[in-house]
């Protein structure tokens, strides 16, 4: 339902010229970053004879979401620092809530799958390879992409049934429906309330099952051995830093009625961009077996 607005202004980070170059310059190095980091480990991963089990599976797609949703924010956050009109059509706007909520939830969901991979692994070892089989992660993964689909469709019909007719300027750098919510002439208080228990409420309770997940794994590793307590435990590290570094944000932005605070754009900055670049560092920099197929591959292409 749009009545007379039919583009938005991004107000972007900053408007002063010289923070505008230095905006264009830091975020076009960490966006190359991010797509050549992703690229890496989900080439790696899809050429290393080493990296074919269901961890390194559930990785690719991680990977892979990474790189889609910093795509769908940072090239525009870039292009709007050289320019002077920042406007964002009402199409694209619609597009771009669809594509970050998408692939967001997909990130959710892989890391979902990703603690239950070494949950079967740490407790209950001898089934390992019959519960995690091939088949059962590809499953896993098409149910992923189908339940992220569910979530950016009812966002983005949210956001269809907002009225547009006065006020277009979206003090952020990206559509979403936290800000285009302060921007409709409606009531907004349902729709937000169905905001909070669909975003808010997929990142809270998700949260809440990996830390569990991690506390029952956590004690289940009393019963290893000291080697493998010390594998294990720098694996789970891994999945627990980028847990928190993902979940943070997305708690503190999608679980609070529709206000705003001078934090909120570098918590955006931070999910939607320094997220996606520092999980292949996670990743790579704390798995050996990552770190030595990265290696064994590219030596060899050059």
């Amino acid at each position: 339902m749009n009545n007379s607005v039919t583009e938005f202004i991004l107000f972007g980070l900053a408007h002063d010229d010289g923070k505008q170059k230095a905006i264009f310059g830091i975020f076009l190095i960490l966006y190359l970053a991010t797509l050549l980091g992703n690229f890496l480990i989900v080439v790696t991963i899809k050429t290393s004879q080493t990296l074919g089990g269901p961890m390194y599976f559930f990785l690719f797609y991680l990977s892979f979401a990474d790189a889609c949703f910093s795509t769908t924010t940072a090239p525009r956050l870039i292009a709007d620092a050289l320019s002077q009109k920042k406007t964002i059509s009402y199409n694209e706007c619609m597009t771009q809530v669809f594509a970050a909520h998408f692939f967001g939830c997909m990130e959710i969901f892989v890391l979902i799958l990703m603690a239950f991979d070494r949950y079967v692994a740490i407790c209950k070892p001898l089934r390992y390879t019959a519960i995690m089989s091939r088949h059962v992660c590809g499953v896993l993964v098409i149910l992923a992409w189908v339940g992220s689909c569910i979530h950016s469709s009812a966002q983005i019909f949210l956001a269809l049934r907002l009225p547009f007719c006065g006020p277009n300027v979206i003090d952020l750098y990206f559509c979403d429906l936290q800000p285009l919510l302060k921007l409709a002439c409606m009531d907004t208080s349902v729709i937000n309330l169905l905001v909070v228990s669909n975003s808010g409420a997929i990142c809270m309770v998700s949260f809440i099952i990996l830390l569990i997940s991690y506390i029952v794994i956590l004690y289940s590793l009393r019963n290893h051995s000291t080697e493998g307590r010390q594998k294990a435990l720098s694996i789970l590290t891994s999945h627990f830093i980028a847990v928190v570094i993902f979940f943070g944000p997305c708690v503190f932005i999608y679980t609070r009625p529709p206000t705003t605070f001078p934090i909120d754009k570098m918590v955006a900055v931070f999910y939607t961009i320094g997220t996606p670049l520092l999980n292949p560092l996670i990743y790579t920099l704390r798995n050996a077996e990552v770190k030595n197929a990265v290696k064994k591959l590219w030596c060899n292409k050059v």
